[in-house]
């Protein structure tokens, strides 16, 4: 198992620190992993003047999988935005051609009452997000600022999707679904955007294919609204770059935390690069009190997905449950009665469970 690992910036290194203890503890057993660092984003450009080197790509395309920290810090908010530590991650994406982003939201029955939300309403949750990564807005040409016969200013971006765009991830979406309970939502704006009404076009054609699977279709803003009245209506959730990003970090806080959502970016032969759903934190960073397990919960995650070992995803996990059910919690998921500790006591207890 050759992995690149990008640990990134503010609480990236702490987080994926913690996430290499639990592979080496791993290694140990007698798996045979080797990993390889790299700078990306804001470590990208100190490094090489570029939120993704060359010799970060080259790494990563030669990896079997790429395990992430984050990206972003408040120096270097002044940077020309393709220099910008966002750029980094949105490169990397479209250069391994990861189109399918999996952000399962999953309430764990010792953090019920982590959650904002009434223990009821998310007592056995298990979603999964699954958002189109590599199309839609945020990579749509043409885009920028300029300035109107008028004079005033302006800035515009555009929104595309092409139909071979929606099939591949549509296909992923209803495979998902059939391993899980076998209910899809796609999610869109077709009431006032072209672009959604072809994508609900494809999504209906290739639901089709799959009718075992039960499909429906919602409108962006009313999936907002139903995710936090009533969320377990959902199983996968299906839907485009910018939609998806909004409404993952969204179901975030259904858990209690978005510091323990993990995630998996595939392109088409299930090679990931596999990361929390959280940002780098800058105000904390340093700090030791990240909570690392969304990191810890990505590595099960390429477990399962990349090398098809879900055996090992399922003893990581299992080591997060048992660390959770000793009472140890970071102060994310903190409550009273509860002990609190740093990220890298965290990570070690987490390998002591393994």
């Amino acid at each position: 198992m050759k992995i690149a690992v990008l640990p990134g910036d503010g609480i990236g290194p702490e987080i994926v620190a913690q996430a290499t203890k639990v592979l080496e503890a791993l290694r140990s057993d007698g798996l045979k992993i080797e990993m390889e660092h790299g700078h990306i984003g804001g470590a990208g450009y100190d490094a090489a003047k570029d939120p993704l080197p060359e010799a970060t790509l080259k790494l990563s395309k030669e990896a079997d999988a790429v395990l992430l920290g984050a990206v972003g810090g408040y120096q270097y908010d002044n940077l020309p935005r393709p220099m910008r530590p966002e750029q980094g991650l949105l490169r990397i994406r479209k250069g391994l051609g990861l189109f399918a982003n999996l952000r399962p939201a999953m309430v764990y029955p010792e953090l019920v009452n982590a959650s904002t939300l009434r223990s009821d309403i998310v007592s056995g949750l298990d979603i999964m997000i699954l958002r189109e990564l590599t199309g839609d807005i945020y990579f749509g040409q043409p885009r920028g600022i300029r300035t109107l016969e008028n004079g005033e200013r302006q800035g515009f971006d555009t929104m595309h999707y092409s139909e071979s765009e929606i099939r591949r991830v549509a296909h992923v979406g209803f495979q998902i679904a059939m391993k899980r309970n076998k209910k899809l939502c796609s999610v869109d704006k077709a009431n006032v955007l072209d672009t959604s009404m072809f994508w609900r076009e494809i999504v209906s054609e290739v639901a089709k294919e799959y009718p075992q699977v039960v499909t429906s279709h919602m409108y962006v803003d009313n999936a907002a609204m139903q995710l936090v009245r009533a969320p377990k209506q959902f199983d996968v959730i299906l839907t485009g770059n910018i939609f998806g990003d909004i409404l993952s970090d969204e179901a975030s806080m259904l858990t209690g935390s978005i510091g323990m959502l993990p995630s998996a970016s595939l392109d088409a032969n299930n090679k990931g690069l596999y990361e929390p759903c959280h940002g780098s934190a800058p105000d904390i960073a340093g700090k030791d009190l990240a909570n690392p397990l969304a990191t810890i919960l990505s590595v099960a995650m390429m477990m399962y997905y990349t090398f098809g070992r879900a055996d090992i995803a399922q003893r990581i996990e299992g080591a997060v449950r048992k660390v959770l059910q000793q009472g140890l919690r970071t102060g994310d998921i903190y409550e009273e009665g509860k002990q609190k500790v740093g990220c890298a006591a965290m990570g070690d207890a987490v390998v002591k469970a393994l």
